[in-house]
């Protein structure tokens, strides 16, 4: 069986992963002792907070019709796997839903994982376009994405100035 979500779904879906990406970063943050990555991680908090917004304000403008369900579901089951994915596989910055950093991570590690939870962000944004209409914000995904793809180079450039 398939399902299908709406696009109030899929926009709830990339606003718990932006909540997750700065949650990440705020707490990595707090674990590294490196200024410039610290810095780093603090100002990625902060975008991801922008991509919150943007996705917030997306979700207000999808009309009443395509709020409605694409699926018979009467128990809710569409919203509670929607919420799955985004925590399972749109964790920005964590090595798994039930992995949490421990504080010991070096900041190449925290580099690391970062840079692995952009990649999953990037892929799920891609997938998204394609289902925004160019009227409902389209070319805000394609921002994101944009800007996804500038962390993840920023995220190796930093990795690679620690020699790795």
């Amino acid at each position: 069986m398939s399902i299908t979500f709406n696009a109030d779904e899929v926009f709830e879906m990339a606003e718990q992963i932006e909540r997750n990406g700065a949650k990440f970063y705020r707490e990595a943050a707090g674990k590294t002792s490196d200024r410039q990555v610290k810095e780093l991680f603090q100002r990625l908090a902060g975008v991801e907070d922008n991509h919150l917004r943007t996705f917030q304000e997306m979700r207000k403008a999808v009309s009443d019709q395509e709020k409605g369900g694409t699926t018979f579901d009467p128990e809710g089951e569409a919203s509670l796997y929607l919420q799955a994915m985004a925590d399972d596989r749109g964790y920005e910055g964590m090595r798994s839903r039930t992995e949490k950093l421990t504080g010991k991570e070096s900041s190449s590690e925290l580099l690391d994982i970062a840079i692995g939870a952009e990649k999953n962000s990037i892929l799920y944004y891609v997938g998204l376009k394609e289902l925004v209409p160019a009227r409902a914000g389209r070319e805000k995904v394609e921002a994101i994405i944009r800007e996804e793809v500038r962390h993840l180079a920023e995220l190796r450039r930093y990795l690679g100035a620690l020699g790795l």
